[in-house]
């Protein structure tokens, strides 16, 4: 337990990440604006939500996505094109305070659609995962028509587990091993 009290600052450092064409970084309250219109665009959330998000809520999550990095050393991060210096989506190696394994997830804003780069940023977090967790294998909660998410998931080298219920809503669960013998 820390000595710290009220007031009292801490750090937490967000792995950064480079890929080939991306930045997988930290939050920034800047990114805020485009957040919130992709949780506000019914196509983008159609596999994610029940309905399209507010600004209230899309503050709730954006705080939330970004605080899991406190509570367990995983979380989300901003997924920024590295030519452009743009947010272009989101893509987490996050735990769930009801499952054991550590979950990917991703999810980009409209206009970056179909560049690969969801397949990108999540391939970065499962390394992440394996290297740095060192977990025993990764798992993504996908709804069963989100065939653009299946695909990437399968790119992974995810194979289909289990069908699950995730909160009330059904979802597929997709899971990658470690390789055996990997540290």
């Amino acid at each position: 337990m820390s000595d710290a009290g009220p007031g009292d600052a801490f750090v937490v450092t967000v792995p950064r990440i480079a890929t080939e064409r991306l930045l997988l970084r930290e939050f920034r309250t800047g990114d805020f604006d485009g957040f919130a219109a992709n949780m506000a665009d019914p196509e983008a959330t159609k596999f994610l939500l029940s309905s399209t998000t507010d600004r209230r809520m899309a503050w709730r999550i954006f705080s939330s996505a970004a605080g899991g990095w406190v509570l367990s050393g995983a979380g989300w991060w901003a997924v920024e094109a590295r030519e452009s210096g743009e947010m272009v989506g989101t893509v987490g190696a996050f735990m769930r305070e009801s499952f054991p394994d550590i979950e990917i997830g991703w999810t980009l804003y409209r206009r970056f659609w179909g560049k690969g780069y969801a397949t990108e940023a999540a391939r970065a977090a499962v390394a992440f995962s394996f290297d740095v967790h060192r977990a025993r294998r990764v798992i993504a909660h996908i709804a069963p028509k989100n065939a653009p998410s299946i695909a990437v998931s399968e790119r992974l080298g995810m194979t289909f587990e289990t069908d699950v219920d995730l909160f009330g809503e059904p979802a597929g669960r997709y899971v990658m091993e470690r390789e055996s013998g990997a540290p």
